[in-house]
């Protein structure tokens, strides 16, 4: 069964944008783009929530982007997407599918067809439904050496705990730290 992996950069403080959706805060180099373009690897099909595929479709089809980061735009531009939005009446960016309802059901059915994992990069809300409905398989957590004070919160309104797992915990160069976590559903790690 394919997975839904969470890789989303957060501060120490536990937020994942600034207070204005901010992300300039971001500690980023080689070492983090070679780890980009692993996780890229291992999956086939992005999972958006509105805000922040907007984001990124503005970027990643640009030249910009591509001359920057050409191995990890070829990869944002190819692989599959899903956007999940209430809001949003047509996605346009390549290899792009609009999901405006049934969530559950969704992520459920994407979970059975064959293929390679899914990731949510960024997508606050999407994280917090999808941990709330427990969709979520592994959580694998950037935290980048900044305390913004205030900002959003990439869990926000759980209304339940959720124990996780420490699967492994790797440090960049950089001051980043990968901590990969597995959701505790009563079975040991």
């Amino acid at each position: 069964m394919r997975k839904v992996i969470v890789s989303n950069y957060v501060t120490v403080d536990g937020f994942f944008a600034g207070p204005n959706g901010e992300l300039d805060w971001f500690v980023w180099d080689d070492e983090m783009a070679k780890y980009s373009i692993y996780l890229m690897d291992m999956v086939d099909t992005i999972l958006f929530g509105r805000v922040t595929y907007q984001l990124m479709a503005d970027y990643w089809p640009t030249t910009a982007a591509a001359d920057e980061n050409p191995i990890i735009a070829e990869g944002m531009n190819n692989l599959a997407k899903v956007v999940f939005s209430t809001t949003l009446r047509e996605v346009a960016w390549n290899n792009s599918r609009l999901v405006t309802e049934n969530i559950e059901e969704e992520i459920s059915h994407l979970k059975q067809l064959p293929g390679k994992d899914m990731v949510i990069f960024g997508s606050g809300t999407l994280v917090s439904t999808l941990t709330q409905l427990g969709l979520i398989d592994e959580y694998r957590l950037i935290v980048t050496p900044v305390v913004l004070g205030q900002g959003k919160p990439l869990f926000l309104a759980i209304k339940e705990r959720l124990n996780l797992h420490l699967i492994h915990a790797t440090p960049f160069g950089c001051g980043n730290v990968l901590l990969h976590y597995r959701p505790d559903r009563g079975a040991t790690p």
